[in-house]
């Protein structure tokens, strides 16, 4: 009798722990349904993503670009697309453009090249020393053969392709090169892309003689209007919704130069002995790819070194070295 007395309490339990159990699961599921609801309805009120307007007008090198063509101006509403809603890189081109551009620019200038191709090397590299699956390098994005071409020194040691400088006024001279074969600049940019032999090749092929009536492979196909793009994004800024204070902006570097003609054993060590440290050494001048030089030819090389160093130095090395009086006082 005891045992089934247990029994019929135990069938009693378990069912009541069952109907709680549904009955908590089902408010659950109602619940969970009505917060989602809210959260979506929250999002369809506060999110919004709006379609651009094309210019009416658009100017590359000089030239108006032809947006009457239905192709150019659909082309070219891609890449303002693309450019304004992929945030972060956008934000990056502009923040780094601050720093660069005032340096890429008077050599664009001083060679003769429509100041619009500061922005090819943006779209190149994003003002970063990346290397390519090719081997392409530095912010013009140099093959190897071709910056030797051009002049840069590139070896084991030292590779100015990575001289914002030097690899500047090389891209100046092929563009140049370029713009004698074409006069043209459009075709100009599309053969820094393509080589100047794709497109003397794609011209005879498709008896055309400009680039925007040019059937091309979909990297050089959407190059130049990349370009022009991140000139408009860059140049109107707020009206494509990036909003940046003057302090977001990365600030050109500001140097001094110390030439060399002479080896150096040990970077590491002659960057200490003039009271900076290797990184930063390498970040003002990352053309110089090992830790030493062989300079046997006594060759002069100029070396940037920051004009105020205590900007380029931690916090620990700052305190070591300030005087007394400038230390912040702790509580």
């Amino acid at each position: 009798m005891k045992t089934a007395t247990t029994s019929k309490w135990a069938f009693l339990f378990g069912g009541a722990l069952a109907i709680s159990i549904v009955f908590y699961l089902t408010s659950f599921s109602v619940e969970q349904k009505r917060e989602d609801e809210l959260y979506n309805e929250h999002v369809k009120s506060n999110y919004k993503v709006y379609s651009l307007s094309t210019p009416d007008k658009m100017i590359f090198a000089g030239a108006e670009v032809p947006l009457s063509q239905i192709d150019v101006r659909e082309k070219l509403d891609r890449e303002l697309l693309v450019n304004t809603y992929w945030h972060s890189n956008t934000f990056l081109m502009h923040k780094r453009a601050n720093r660069w551009f005032p340096v890429i620019e008077p050599i664009l200038k001083e060679n003769g090249v429509p100041e619009d191709f500061k922005y090819l090397s943006l779209i190149e590299s994003g003002f970063e020393n990346v290397v390519s699956p090719a081997g392409a390098s530095g912010f013009w994005q140099f093959l190897e053969s071709t910056g030797r071409e051009y002049g840069l020194e590139i070896n084991n040691e030292v590779d100015e392709r990575y001289n914002v400088e030097k690899a500047t006024k090389a891209a100046c001279e092929y563009l140049k090169d370029a713009y004698g074969d074409y006069g043209d600049w459009s075709l100009v940019a599309a053969s820094y892309n393509m080589g100047r032999a794709g497109v003397n090749r794609q011209l005879s092929r498709q008896k055309v003689d400009s680039y925007w009536d040019l059937l091309l492979n979909a990297e050089t196909g959407r190059y130049v209007y990349r370009i022009i793009a991140v000139k408009e994004i860059l140049n109107n800024s707020g009206s494509y919704g990036f909003h940046l204070r003057p302090k977001d902006l990365y600030p050109p570097y500001e140097t001094v130069i110390d030439s060399i003609d002479y080896t150096v054993d040990d970077f590491a060590l002659w960057a200490n002995e003039r009271g900076i440290n290797y990184k930063t050494l390498k970040t003002l001048n990352p053309w110089l790819r090992q830790s030493y030089l062989n300079n046997s030819r006594g060759k002069v090389y100029e070396l940037k070194l920051p004009a105020d160093k205590s900007k380029w130095l931690s916090f620990e090395e700052e305190k070591e070295e300030a005087p007394l009086e400038n230390v912040m006082p702790t509580n």
